[in-house]
């Protein structure tokens, strides 16, 4: 005779496929992740044309450097070295080209802090109104004060030379 023991005595000792039911936990937010990030309600409403003030600077973008910074080039014919205050960090992109207004540095002359950015009908209107200059290149990448080519690699060759031979 062969009893079998059990340790466990509630439980029975076959298997059985019983359903189970997961209570899920009612919702209690206002959304997800998609209504956090919000609607860019921003480009729609037409805001009031900022002219810059004592202090501050019409510049273009030359070059984005990350970490909430930038190089652009001022059209008083200064290259500066921007910081994006952090209203506009993650609310306003700013990209190379782009026309912006700095708040300068009393104390460092090479640095600046971005205070707006103006979308490509606003710098139109300041060009019109001669707050910048006609050289200015607006929806370009190609920028103010860029004559010169930094990044131009000239290779010299001979035709006659084989890979080989070098």
């Amino acid at each position: 005779l062969c009893l079998s023991v059990s340790l466990y005595p509630n439980r029975p000792t076959h298997s059985t496929s019983a359903k189970r039911t997961t209570i899920m936990p009612k919702n209690k937010g206002k959304g997800g992740k998609n209504r956090r990030r919000g609607k860019n309600e921003n480009e729609a409403d037409k805001r009031e044309l900022i002219f810059k003030e004592d202090g501050q600077e019409y510049a273009q973008v030359t070059k984005m450097l990350g970490n909430g910074r930038l190089e652009a080039m001022c059209f008083d014919g200064v290259k500066r070295l921007c910081h994006i205050r952090g209203k506009l960090r993650k609310k306003v992109w700013i990209n190379q080209g782009d026309i912006i207004l700095l708040g300068l540095r009393d104390y460092q002359d090479a640095k600046a802090d971005v205070i707006l950015k103006y979308n490509a009908d606003e710098a139109r209107n300041l060009k019109t109104y001669g707050e910048l200059p006609e050289s200015a290149k607006i929806n370009e990448t190609d920028t103010y004060g860029g004559g010169k080519e930094e990044d131009e690699v000239v290779f010299d060759y001979d035709e006659n030379e084989e890979v080989d031979d070098i």
